[in-house]
């Protein structure tokens, strides 16, 4: 008599979006945001600032935006990679 062994099922690998959304990530990609956004703010909309001229918001918004997403898309890149592949 020969005995069917099953594999034990494995958790599912998390897709790039949920590791993306992961609190942990979306934490840290704040804080670089944030950082980076207010240097890029202050070097890019710095003359307008110190005179009293309009601000383009428009930059302001993408000045924390691109960090943000660079930040969030590496960390969840290094994220994944560190998963160990499943055996199949």
């Amino acid at each position: 008599m020969s005995a069917n062994v099953t594999p034990m099922s494995t958790p599912a690998r998390k897709t790039f979006l949920q590791t993306v959304v992961a609190p942990s990530i979306l934490r840290s990609a704040a804080k670089v945001a944030f950082v980076v956004g207010v240097i890029l703010n202050v070097i890019n909309q710095g003359p307008a600032l110190w005179q009293g001229a309009a601000v383009s918001w428009w930059h302001v918004l993408l000045n924390f935006a691109v960090p943000f997403c660079v930040s969030s898309y590496s960390a969840a890149k290094n994220q994944m990679g560190r998963v160990e592949p499943t055996d199949t």
